[in-house]
C-alpha cells in the first residue's frame, strides 16, 4: 500500500474521535481525513474524501451506522468499515457484518489496538472482538436477522413515518413497503409498530431517533 492508509472516523461523540483520532495518528502508517458526527454525514464525507478504512460507531443519530454502512459500501465496495459498538448482541452484530462491515470491536475493549483492527480490515481481514466471536453466525445463518434494506425501513418505521413517506424517501413502491414491513414483523415476533420500536432500539437495530 503506498502513502498512508487513509480513515474517516464517524461517531456522533466528539470526546471520542478525539480519544481515537490520537489513537491512529499515534501510528505513522494512518492518517485521519475526516470526521463526521452522524450517519448521514459519514455517508456524504466518504464519497467526497475516499477513504481506505471508515470507523464507525453502531449506534450514530439520523440514519444508524449499520445502514451507514450499507449506503457506503453501495457507492464505494472498495472502502473497508470497521465497525465500533458497546453492544455485544449477536443480532447486531450479525446485522453489521449482513451490511458488509469488515469488522466488529468493542469501544470499552480494555486491550482495543484500534490501529491494529484498522490495518487488518484494509488488509481484506474480518476482524471481530473476542467477547463476540463464539455467539456470531459466521457462516451466513441470517434466518433471524434483517436485510440492509429492512434495516432501513425499520429505522424510518422507527422515526415515525408512514409507508407512503418510506416509499418516497427510499424511492419504492408503497407495496413494497408494506412487503418490508410485515416481513420485518414476522421476523422479529412482533406485531404492532408501538413492540416494534421498543425491540428496534433495545436491541440496537436501529439508531437514535
Amino acid at each position: 500500500m503506498s502513502g498512508a492508509l487513509t480513515v474517516l472516523l464517524a461517531d456522533d461523540h466528539h470526546l471520542v474521535r478525539r480519544g481515537f483520532r490520537r489513537l491512529l495518528e499515534d501510528d505513522p502508517d494512518i492518517t485521519v481525513v475526516g470526521e463526521a458526527s452522524d450517519g448521514d454525514e459519514a455517508v456524504r464525507l466518504a464519497a467526497e474524501l475516499t477513504p481506505r478504512v471508515v470507523v464507525m460507531d453502531c449506534a450514530m443519530p439520523r440514519t444508524s451506522g449499520i445502514v451507514a454502512t450499507r449506503r457506503i459500501l453501495d457507492a464505494q465496495p472498495d472502502v473497508a468499515v470497521l465497525i465500533l459498538s458497546m453492544h455485544t448482541e449477536p443480532t447486531l452484530v450479525s446485522q453489521t457484518l449482513a451490511a458488509g462491515a469488515r469488522g466488529y470491536v468493542l469501544k470499552n475493549a480494555i486491550d482495543l489496538d484500534l490501529a491494529s483492527a484498522v490495518k487488518r480490515v484494509a488488509a481484506g481481514e474480518t476482524v471481530l472482538d473476542p467477547a463476540i466471536v463464539p455467539a456470531v453466525p459466521l457462516k451466513g445463518d441470517r434466518q433471524h436477522g434483517l436485510s440492509p434494506r429492512e434495516l432501513e425501513v425499520l429505522q424510518l418505521i422507527c422515526q415515525g413515518h408512514s409507508n407512503r413517506t418510506i416509499a418516497q424517501r427510499l424511492d419504492l413502491s408503497v407495496n413494497t413497503v408494506s412487503v418490508h414491513r410485515a416481513n420485518i414483523m414476522s421476523r422479529l415476533g412482533v406485531h404492532k409498530t408501538a413492540e416494534l420500536v421498543a425491540y428496534a432500539l433495545r436491541q440496537g437495530l436501529v439508531g437514535p431517533l
